[in-house]
């Protein structure tokens, strides 16, 4: 199987390519995730079938130990295979290919997300419009593997926003647009938002040369919310299209050991906090998750006195108690290193 490399759309509407240049170069990170990475790569080999412009894939693999670089290497030669010898993290993973990438748009795409009939044509063309000249990343509409909504789209942290949320304030006032849960809406209309997930990102590459690629202080979450972070400090937007559709089945490399994704998880979300906020804003935040944690703690040992509800309520339990536990014991994250757009 061979991914294509020249125009063969049969699409009937406006060209979207540009001759000679590289169009579209996609880059997906592996790590231990064999069969999702070989479905994304079906999917996507059929996808840029249809794109009207040249295109290249690149995957980087973090040192897998599930045979996924041997794999790919059999099903799909023209692949640009990067292996790693150790596992860099996913923001590093995707500087290696970013570095080398040559089309005129970067599509950032997981390793577990399969791009619907028409999406990627329909990114490029949304960032190809003259009125969006300054949109500098959009993404797509994200489903679950059931088919029912994914949300994608999300305001940035900040330590204010970390307190409405573990007081519950959020849940109250939902539909607010300033306090309330921001992904709480039908994700059908475009719009431009603070980020969305990185599950899938097309991103120009101009805007990859002005601001660089992702914080290599980030090993795994947050790294994306700070990449465009640092895009809207240097003017540019995000966009969200619904007309682009992905099913992302999310967390596929860290599924096996979910302590210690969460432990991950929230990492990212201190050193974020710590970098856009100092150390005042990553106090606050720790601060806002304790004081949360514990209230959901004790709510929750209300709830499992009623025998109906004692089995759920204890796995959540559990998790309370492991944050609250996390937080007395662990300090304040690394010092960080300025990355480039960090600053206007």
């Amino acid at each position: 199987m061979a991914f294509p490399d020249s125009a063969s759309s049969t699409s009937s509407t406006a060209p979207i390519s540009r001759d000679e240049q590289v169009l579209v170069s996609v880059v997906i990170v592996s790590y231990n995730t064999r069969d999702t990475t070989l479905h994304c790569l079906r999917e996507l080999e059929r996808e840029l079938g249809r794109l009207k412009g040249k295109s290249e894939v690149f995957v980087v693999d973090n040192d897998s130990k599930d045979g996924s670089v041997e794999a790919i290497r059999e099903a799909f030669a023209a692949v640009q295979l990067i292996e790693l010898d150790t596992n860099e993290g996913f923001g590093p993973a995707n500087n290696r290919a970013f570095e080398q990438a040559q089309g005129e748009f970067l599509l950032l795409l997981n390793s577990d997300a399969f791009v619907h009939e028409g999406s990627i044509e329909t990114l490029v063309r949304f960032l190809q419009k003259p009125e969006n000249a300054r949109v500098g990343g959009v993404g797509p509409k994200l489903l679950n593997e059931d088919g029912s909504l994914q949300a994608s789209c999300w305001k940035f942290p900040s330590p204010g926003r970390s307190w409405i949320e573990a007081l519950g304030v959020a849940r109250v006032f939902s539909s607010h647009p300033k306090l309330g849960d921001y992904y709480r809406w039908a994700h059908d209309e475009t719009r431009g938002v603070d980020f969305v997930i990185g599950a899938c990102l097309l991103v120009r590459k101009a805007v990859y040369k002005e601001v660089g690629g992702f914080d290599p202080d980030f090993f795994l979450y947050a790294e994306e919310t700070d990449w465009q972070k640092r895009m809207l400090k240097q003017g540019w937007t995000i966009a969200f299209c619904p007309d682009a559709i992905v099913t992302h089945l999310g967390g596929a490399s860290g599924a096996a050991d979910t302590n210690k994704t969460s432990n991950l998880f929230w990492q990212g979300q201190e050193r974020f906090m710590q970098k856009h906020f100092g150390a005042r804003g990553w106090l606050l935040l720790r601060g806002a998750l304790f004081v949360g944690s514990l209230g959901r703690f004790l709510a929750l040992v209300t709830l499992a006195l009623h025998p109906g509800k004692r089995k759920s309520a204890r796995s959540r339990l559990r998790f309370f108690a492991w944050q609250m536990g996390r937080l007395l014991s662990t300090g304040a994250p690394s010092p960080l290193r300025e990355t480039r757009g960090d600053t206007k």
